[in-house]
Parts: structure tokens; C-alpha cells; sequence
């Protein structure tokens, strides 16, 4: 049952094995996204671990890793426990749903034949992704007023207008949209779902990924294309092709930002998937990933509460 708008929260209730439970677990834990936590007194029972104790999962792991949760469980182990193992849900937010509202656009567009694919056809998305997208759940998660929803159609129009200066979707070679990819490397199940692949001129292999944010620091790029040379490795093992680059589409600034893959980024990003499976194993049959609170690392984490709770001395905001 959705909490009160007034909270604009998520609620979290994750289960410990009885002969195993904390002493000091209180009932439940509500986080909301301004800080704050509040008990509600309720039949179930949920953990609050304290930091650097272990615990039995009942949660079966992932049958795979993604580039995403690759990301996380680098970035936090305990925040892949979280998010992964113990299948907590995160908030949705105006950004998060923006994101999905314009993928939506670009996906059907590309769905189209090429000379369909025009800007009033996109435009012409802009419905469709209302209802498919704004559920009257996301709605009421994020808070979406009239105000905000003016908002994002604004900006989504300006996206559009964008993104049509950045490339000709009618000239667009695509080789599979939205495309579902799974491979197993050695002993590690990898999955990840690709926003494009497409087809240059030269005939290879390019990675696509549409992103809705602000521009990076061109200084981190390693970490801006990581996922997407993650993507690489699934194709080469998947297809047997290697791709050629990753082109990323940030089509709020009607940036492009490209990057060559060579063998030397596929076997390191393999070879990184690998070492981090075999720790999460070795972790969930520990009963705990360990937190590695940073600045960084807890800034846009939705599990910041959650972690203090359990004395994690995540930094302060």
C-alpha cells in the first residue's frame, strides 16, 4: 500500500532468519527522503543489523550481474546487498522518471521505418509515454502535480528538438533497441539490456546509450563509459563481435560523447565482473557485504538511512 504523499518515502521491510535476529531490531524502519526515520509498529519483523555483524540471507543472489548493480556493489557492497540481495525498493524520482518517460520516445521512434522517423513522430510519443510511463503509482511516488508534469513535458519537448540536431534517426542502422543480452563468463552470469546497438557506415558494431543527466567531468571517464564497455563484453561473447565504439547521447545538452573499444577494455571489464562475483559469493555466504561509506560513494545513495540506522557512519549531508 503507497505511504502518504506527505512523505514522499519508501518503505523498507527486509526479513532475518528468527534464531538469528537482533536484539535491539525495532519493528519496522521508514526512511523518508528528507532524513527522517519514524517507527511503525506493525506484525512484521524486519533487521536493523548493526554495522559489522552477519546475517543468514533468505534471499536467494541475483541469477545475474548487470553493469548497474556491477556499479553498485563497486561503489558499496552494501549497497548491492540492499538494493540486490535483499531486493529493497528505491525511490522513485523526477529525474529517474524523466529518464524512462524519454527512453520511451526514443524506443518507438527507432521502432519505426527510417523515413518515419521524424520529429513530429516523436512528438506524437509524447501521449503514449504518459500513460505508460506516468502510472498513476509513479505519480503519486514522485509527487507529480500539474506543475511538474507541465515541467517534464517542457523539457521533453526541448529534448526532442535536441536531440534531432545531435544525429538523422532516419539514418539510423539499428540492430536491436531495448535488446535483452545474458552470457556466462567462466562462472559469472552477466545480463544487461541495451538501450541501441546500431550499424555504422564502416559496418561495425556501435554502442548507444541515451542519458537524460547533466554532462560528467570529461576528467572520469573511465567511470562515465563503464557500464557501456560492460555492454561490449556481452556482445562479443554474445554475437561474436566486438563493437566498434560507445556513443553517449546526452540529449538534455545535446552532447555527444564517443569512445573507441579495443580488446585491452573488453578483457579488463570482463576480468572486473569476475573478481566482483566471486567477492558478492563470497560475501552472501559470509551473511554480510560490507559498507564503504565515502562522500561519494553515500551522496545520492537511497539507502543513506537505512545504513545510519545500522551505525554505518555514512559522512554527513
Amino acid at each position: 500500500m503507497p505511504l502518504s504523499s506527505h512523505h514522499s518515502t519508501f518503505f523498507h521491510a527486509f526479513f532475518l532468519h528468527p534464531r538469528r535476529e537482533h536484539p535491539r531490531a525495532p519493528r519496522a524502519i521508514v526512511l523518508s527522503s528528507r532524513g527522517t526515520n519514524e517507527l511503525a509498529l506493525i506484525n512484521w519483523r524486519v533487521s536493523a543489523l548493526a554495522y559489522g555483524e552477519s546475517m543468514a540471507f533468505e534471499q536467494p543472489l541475483p541469477k545475474a550481474l548487470s553493469p548497474s548493480r556491477l556499479a553498485d556493489f563497486q561503489t558499496c557492497p552494501r549497497r548491492y546487498q540492499h538494493a540486490s540481495v535483499e531486493r529493497i525498493p528505491q525511490p522513485a524520482s523526477y529525474a529517474t522518471a524523466k529518464g524512462r518517460f524519454v527512453h520511451y520516445i526514443f524506443e518507438q521512434l527507432i521502432k519505426l521505418e527510417g523515413p518515419e522517423r521524424t520529429v513530429d513522430a516523436a512528438r506524437d510519443f509524447v501521449e503514449p509515454a504518459l500513460r505508460h510511463i506516468l502510472t498513476a503509482e509513479v505519480r503519486e511516488e514522485i509527487g507529480l502535480d500539474d506543475a511538474s508534469e507541465a515541467r517534464l513535458l517542457a523539457e521533453t519537448q526541448i529534448i526532442i528538438e535536441r536531440y534531432f540536431t545531435m544525429e538523422d534517426p532516419r539514418e539510423v542502422k539499428s540492430e536491436g533497441i531495448e535488446m535483452r543480452v545474458g552470457v556466462t563468463i567462466g562462472d559469472t552470469p552477466l545480463f544487461g539490456i541495451l538501450d541501441r546497438l546500431d550499424r555504422d557506415v564502416e559496418g561495425n558494431l556501435v554502442i548507444v546509450d541515451y542519458k537524460t543527466g547533466s554532462l560528467p567531468n570529461r576528467n572520469y571517464d573511465s567511470q562515465t563509459f563503464a557500464n557501456a564497455e560492460l555492454y561490449a563484453v556481452l556482445c562479443e561473447e554474445k554475437l561474436g563481435e566486438r563493437p566498434a565504439k560507445i556513443r553517449l547521447l546526452y540529449v538534455s545538452q545535446g552532447e555527444t560523447l564517443e569512445r573507441a573499444v579495443s580488446e585491452v577494455i573488453v578483457k579488463a571489464r570482463a576480468a572486473a565482473a569476475i573478481a566482483a562475483w566471486e567477492k558478492i559469493k563470497r560475501y552472501y555466504a559470509d551473511g554480510d557485504f560490507p559498507a564503504t561509506p565515502s562522500r561519494n560513494a553515500c551522496r545520492f545513495c537511497s539507502f543513506q538511512d537505512l545504513c545510519r540506522v545500522q551505525g554505518v557512519p555514512v559522512p554527513p549531508r
